[in-house]
Formats: structure tokens, sequence, C-alpha cells
């Protein structure tokens, strides 16, 4: 049994990222922490910081906890809203999106050339005609014979 707890205890903790609302002076107190423990010979970092004010918050005997649980003012949760943006313009009645599309390039009109030829005009053939005469008659008997 002890070779099991052994596993358990080399084995890292499963890591949680959260993110959180937090006022600019006590997000600048981070920074002046930081800057405190570079001065007495060591980095740290932000989560650092977090999980040591935790670990001294478990410390504290209940009156103690309470007291300062009870120094932090309670905010409103979510994400803060722009109060030093510009304030928004009045919105403007939604409508289709305009599609607009690219300039073609200007068409030029063709240029009629007059040209002479000393050749005349070649007649058609009668061939073609003819041939498509006798197609239509030789279709016909067949339409008769079919309906006999």
């Amino acid at each position: 049994m002890a070779s099991q707890s052994s596993k358990i205890s080399s084995k890292k903790p499963k890591l949680v990222r959260d993110s959180f609302t937090i006022p600019k002076t006590e997000f600048a107190a981070i920074e002046t922490l930081k800057t405190r423990a570079i001065a007495l010979g060591t980095s740290v970092k932000k989560s650092e910081l977090l999980r040591a004010g935790l670990m001294a918050l478990q410390g504290l005997n209940d009156a103690a906890y309470k007291a300062a649980l009870s120094a932090v003012p309670t905010l409103k949760t979510g994400r803060p809203t722009g109060t030093d943006k510009k304030p928004e313009a009045p919105k403007k009645p939604v409508s289709k999106p305009v599609v607009k599309v690219a300039a073609k390039a200007p068409v030029k009109a063709p240029v009629k050339v007059a040209v002479k030829t000393t050749a005349k005009p070649v007649a058609k053939p009668a061939a073609k005609k003819l041939a498509a005469k006798p197609a239509a008659k030789k279709a016909a008997p067949a339409k008769k014979a079919a309906a006999a």
C-alpha cells in the first residue's frame, strides 16, 4: 500500500485556468507585492502571489477569516463595461448590406470599316433546300402507315 501512496504524491496536480474581474487598485497591489518580493531577493508570478494569499487565508482562524472576507467589497460579476470609453452613437436601423459590383472597363463600340471587294457574291447552293424538302415528304407516308 505504501507504493500506491507514493505514486499519488508523485503526480503533478491538475491545473485549472480561470479568469476574474479585479479593481485596478487591487491589481496594482499585485505589482507592488511582486516588486516587494524582488527587493527581498526572490521573483514571483501573479498566480504564485494569489496562491500564497489563499494559503495565508487558510491559516487564519474563523474570526480573522471572516474579518478578511468582510473587508473585500463585492463586485458585479462578468466583464467590466467600458465606462471610460466614448458613449455609443445611437444605433441606425438595420438594412441589407450593399453589395458593390466591381466596375468593368468601358467597352468600346466596334468600328465599322467599309471594305470594297471586287468579287461577286456567291449564290447559296439550292441543294440544301431540295435535300430538306424530300426528307419531310418521306416522313409523312410513314405516319399514314402507322395510323392504319
